[in-house]
Parts: structure tokens; C-alpha cells; sequence
């Protein structure tokens, strides 16, 4: 179903224009949606130099800030949040894409801004990428690439949850600060349910304001028990991880004007493997560590949620040493079972000839 309004209008990226590229240059609308950041809040203690400076920046956020206008903050705290912004701030303007900033900012090796600010840069990259997408699975797995997401396996089912949404769910039990408030004081029990997104409730991912309830189902293989002993394996045509995979295949194309294909797989069974790249930080160190022949235990083994194999269309666009070869990813858990899917990875460690874009 195609969707019938802005949907993550968090991403500002309706704030945005888009150059001959296609790329999204930053403009003041956006800057202000970001200063808007709880951060850079405003607070009864804030000094006179700080109020002058937040109306300064709201008025004119492209503006030049003063060294004097920074120094003058009284509160450290609040001085050193202003100038993480404004480095942020003048990287974007002086790179003049998102796009740019974000593959100078990953190529340079030396990542000087926070988090938030870069998730909230490869929000909007996606939402520019997924422009005029209809297929609601394909828009949920983008959600891997800048929000954290807590892996649980619930009757065969390996389910994908947004962190920070079950978390609050938790807390809460779904009704905000006074279900906080009561299962604080044990006069409540969780009862928030979230759903599993399918085709059949696609709908409502584009419609409402809650869809980081939906839990996304990455379960790639389906197994049923028959007679006999028998057991019959089918791989599911609409798993999370296919729409996963068509994510990262646009992701590729969007950023390094490179096109591939990928695909989830169940092992890696090639005595000639030569290239892997693993997709967060824990699926880097298993794939090293299996490349390299060394035994990993089995606790480490079952936090990998899949492998993937990626195939360029056109194996000149590879260095030469490996064209034609294919590329192995990978995706795990950490111990807590969280998902942290790091995008750069993938725009970093292909094996290009030379920097693409």
C-alpha cells in the first residue's frame, strides 16, 4: 500500500530539497529541527549568554556564532553541546549534502560528533531513499540502520523489536508517565501489546504514529516436522531480512552508485572465500575469527541473526584481485541481544577499486 502521508516525519526530511543528484542539501528549516534537540533545551538555569545564543541560532540557523557568543555559556555542559552542534552544523554546510557529509565524515576515520546527530543524518538519508516506497516490511528493516533494535526468538519466530519503543513499552505498560508512575509503585503489569508486521496489517505501519511497536520477523527458514522423521526446511519469500537485504541494495546504489545484489544464506560454504564484511560490530569480530579458521564457541555463535551473500552486478566495479567474487556479510546480536547495525560498514569495506561518489 502506498503510504498516504509523510511517513517518519521525524526525519525532516520534508524540510529538506534535493540537488540535480538526488542528494539532500541542508537547509534552515532542517538546522532548526535539529537545534530543537532536548540538548540544546532551554532550562531555567540557563544563563543570559545561553538564551541569547539558542535566539540567535533560532532566528538565523545558518548564521555565523561568534567565538565570544560560545565562551560566554556559563554552564560547561550546555557550552560543550552548543559547540558539538555547530561543528555538526558547519560539516553539513560546508559538505553541502547529507550524503556527503556522512561519507566524508565515515572515509575521514575520525568521527567527531555524537551519535544522535549521525543517526539523525542516516534517518533522513533513508527517507530520501525510500522516497515512494510501498512495501511497509521494506521501510521497517530501513529502521535497522539508525535504531537500535532488541532481538528476542518467541515459537520458532526470530522477532526484531525497536529497543527504545519495548523498553518504554515496558516501563510503562503503554500508558505513558502515569504507567511509569504505577509500575513504579507495583500497582501495574505490563500489558502493551505490539504486533508482528505482516502484509496483512501493513496498512496501519503507514498510518499511525506508533510504528516502532511493530516488531519485524527475521526469521528466514521455516521448518515443519512431518512423519517418518522427516523434516521439510522452505524459506520464507517475505522475510524481514529479504526486505533487510533490499534495503542495503539501495543503500549501496544511493550512496556509492554501485548496484548489487543480496541475498540471506544460512552458511558460508566457500573453500575460496576472500571478502567479508560484517555489518555491526560483533558480526565483524566473528567473521574475522571464522575467516581466519580460529574456533568460536557456540554462545557466540547463536548470536548471529544471518549471514548474507552480496554480489555486484558489474564485477569491473571491483577491485580486480576479487571481481567476480562474492561478498559475505554478517549480523549479530551483542550479549544483551541487541542489534546495532553500523551503514557505514557497508559503504567502507567493499571491495572498490577506489572511493566511489
Amino acid at each position: 500500500m502506498q503510504p498516504t502521508h509523510d511517513f517518519w516525519p521525524d526525519s525532516g526530511f520534508t524540510l529538506l530539497r534535493r540537488d540535480e543528484r538526488g542528494w539532500l542539501v541542508p537547509t534552515q528549516a532542517y538546522v532548526r529541527l535539529l537545534l530543537a534537540r532536548p540538548e540544546l533545551a532551554l532550562v531555567p538555569e540557563s544563563c543570559e549568554a545561553e538564551i541569547a545564543l539558542n535566539s540567535q541560532l533560532q532566528e538565523q540557523p545558518l548564521g555565523a556564532v561568534p567565538r565570544q557568543a560560545l565562551d560566554a555559556v556559563q554552564d560547561a555542559d550546555a557550552r560543550e553541546n552548543y559547540a558539538v552542534f555547530l561543528r555538526f552544523r558547519d560539516g553539513l554546510l560546508a559538505a553541502g549534502t547529507l550524503e556527503a557529509y556522512y561519507l566524508q565524515l565515515m572515509r575521514s576515520g575520525a568521527v567527531n560528533v555524537p551519535a544522535v546527530f549521525i543517526d539523525a543524518v542516516v534517518h533522513a538519508l533513508l527517507r530520501n531513499m525510500l522516497d515512494g516506497c510501498t512495501d511497509a516490511l521494506e521501510a521497517r528493516a530501513a529502521e535497522l540502520l539508525f535504531r537500535p533494535q532488541r532481538i528476542t526468538l518467541h515459537e520458532g519466530q526470530m522477532l526484531a523489536g525497536d529497543r527504545d519503543a519495548l523498553d518504554f513499552l515496558h516501563d510503562t505498560a503503554g500508558l505513558g508517565e502515569m504507567g511509569r508512575l504505577l509500575r513504579q509503585s507495583g500497582a501495574l503489569q505490563p500489558t502493551a501489546q505490539v504486533q508482528v508486521l505482516t502484509p496483512d496489517n501493513a496498512a496501519q505501519y503507514w498510518q499511525t504514529s506508533d510504528r516502532h511497536h511493530f516488531l519485524l520477523d527475521l526469521t528466514h527458514e521455516l521448518t515443519q516436522d512431518l512423519s517418518h522423521g522427516l523434516t521439510l526446511k522452505m524459506t520464507r519469500a517475505r522475510s524481514g531480512l529479504k526486505a533487510l537485504s533490499r534495503v542495503l541494495e539501495r543503500w549501496v546504489q544511493h550512496m556509492l552508485g554501485v548496484q548489487v545484489h543480496i541475498e540471506p544464506v544460512h552458511q558460508i560454504s566457500d573453500s575460496a572465500w576472500r571478502w567479508h564484511v560484517g555489518l555491526d560490530v560483533e558480526a565483524t569480530a566473528l567473521l574475522n575469527d571464522l575467516y581466519q579458521g580460529q574456533t568460536v564457541d557456540e554462545e557466540r555463535m547463536r548470536r548471529l541473526v544471518s549471514l548474507f551473500i552480496l554480489k555486484f552486478e558489474n564485477p569491473a566495479e571491483m577491485r580486480a584481485d576479487v571481481a567476480g567474487k562474492p561478498v559475505y556479510l554478517g549480523l549479530a546480536t551483542n550479549a544483551e541481544g541487541i542489534v546495532r547495525l553500523k551503514p557505514q560498514n557497508l559503504l567502507l569495506n567493499l571491495p572498490l577499486p577506489e572511493l566511489t561518489a
